[in-house]
């Protein structure tokens, strides 16, 4: 039976009561009709209950949807939205380069091919243990004798009763362990940087969320969105128009989706955060609010300070939560997180504190997992095998939090060369893509593109 994720309003309902709660809205009212009508909690990791619900129940959802989004929030005037609210909230908005020239670093070119890897690499690595739980993803590495992670994750020699009761994420196993690596898998991190990469090719860097929405129409397979981004592509084929697609009957509006789309913004505007943060507002309302939209804006600036090639992690990190409202959630999480990255030496016990700090939160909402990648990159100091590792190793979302971490450490890096051959050789030089045109493209033939809208006026 077809049960299509993350779109089920009887499942949609109990991750709304859950981000409600988280927002500052009240939902206690209706949460307990919810529960005396004989509705259910969402799914703790998967993206569909296993059964439907009956008429009546749907029809409830929908309707106790719409009530909930009408709820005032405590927290409205803190957590705003709108990119000029934001920036009004922001002491240090970050200034544009005094003296901006059409000549990128003279390095960029290394520094992009570096990126890409980095990114693809980091993906690999979260892949094969995506969903599970944080003592699952522990068991199987040191079963396998690779704790602390040091190398893509292996089913070899791993015993039988513990695949069992920690199985591979079934979609990436027969492609992303080490045994299995042939390039590099098709990934929705990968997929949308080429997508973004499209985007500035059309429409340059004045694009708005409608040409994101139009591309989005033309190019992207509706099967290859999820979460947020799924629920953003159904309320545009219903006929409603950014920014309400984030906000129609969509619970995850403040979970990954739109930090994972942020990169190509940072790569493309070296040494201009601002710029980078405001092209991933841009894109990112058009799924996201708030600490949604923040974790997006965070990381492209984030890997735009890093691009310039002039910055260490820790300011690139500093410089990130300048275009934060720092009394938000996000700019809060990552904060605590870097405190406990710099005070502790056990990255478990940093990790620990985390998911014991955000233990109500769903496994990919976008303040625990912004949390937790800027705590492996200052943990690590930005080396590139201990970024990527402690991300992945840290849980939740890991393909998309290795993603990030690669990337930006990986910019740090500087060049190719200088990423481990053990971590970039499986790649093979190859990315699969269901984005026409893409598939089977290098990593060096992506820089080179990159490279053209970094230097476009």
């Amino acid at each position: 039976m077809l049960r299509l994720t993350w779109v089920q309003p009887e499942d949609l309902l109990g991750h709304e009561l859950r981000q409600a709660a988280q927002d500052g809205r009240e939902p206690s009212a209706v949460a307990e009709r919810w529960k005396a009508a004989g509705g259910c909690e969402a799914p703790a990791r998967a993206g569909a209950s296993p059964q439907p619900c009956s008429r009546y129940l749907r029809l409830l959802a929908e309707d106790l949807l719409d009530e909930l989004a009408d709820l005032p929030s405590s927290l409205a005037d803190a957590e705003p939205t709108g990119l000029d609210r934001i920036v009004s909230l922001c002491p240090h908005w970050p200034s544009a380069p005094s003296a901006p020239s059409a000549a990128p670093p003279a390095d960029l070119l290394p520094r992009l091919h570096a990126a890409w890897l980095g990114r693809a690499v980091g993906c690999l690595l979260g892949k094969p243990v995506e969903k599970l739980p944080l003592d699952g993803i522990r068991q199987l590495a040191r079963a396998t004798g690779n704790w602390p992670l040091t190398a893509y994750f292996t089913a070899r020699g791993l015993p039988a009763d513990l695949a069992a009761k920690y199985p591979w994420n079934r979609r990436s196993a027969a492609t992303s362990l080490a045994e299995n690596i042939d390039g590099m898998p098709e990934d929705d991190d990968l997929n949308y940087p080429l997508l973004n990469l499209l985007l500035l090719r059309r429409h340059g860097r004045d694009f708005g969320t409608d040409d994101v929405a139009a591309l989005w129409l033309d190019r992207l397979p509706a099967g290859r969105a999820f979460t947020a981004e799924r629920v953003a592509y159904r309320n545009l084929l219903c006929g409603l128009e950014p920014p309400r697609t984030a906000r129609h009957r969509n619970p995850f509006r403040e979970w990954i989706g739109a930090l994972i789309r942020a990169d190509v913004h940072g790569w493309t505007n070296p040494g201009d955060p601002a710029r980078a943060a405001a092209q991933a507002h841009r894109d990112a309302t058009l799924t996201h609010t708030a600490n949604g939209v923040y974790a997006a804006m965070f990381t492209a600036a984030v890997i735009a300070c890093a691009a310039s090639g002039t910055y260490d992690v820790h300011a690139c990190l500093r410089t990130g939560l300048t275009v934060v409202p720092p009394g938000s959630r996000l700019a809060r999480a990552v904060r605590q997180a870097i405190e406990l990255a710099t005070t502790h030496d056990d990255f478990d016990t940093v990790v620990d504190e985390l998911h014991a700090t955000h233990r109500t939160a769903h496994w990919v909402h976008a303040v625990p997992n912004t949390a937790l990648i800027a705590a492996a990159l200052t943990h690590a100091d930005g080396d590139f095998p201990g970024s990527i590792c402690r991300a992945v190793s840290g849980g939740w979302d890991t393909d998309s939090n290795g993603a990030t971490a690669g990337s930006v450490a990986a910019l740090l890096a500087g060049t190719p060369d200088a990423l481990p051959d053990r971590w970039t050789a499986p790649l093979k030089n190859r990315l699969a893509t269901s984005l026409a045109g893409f598939d089977g493209t290098g990593f060096d033939a992506l820089a080179q593109l990159t490279l053209q809208e970094a230097i476009r006026p």
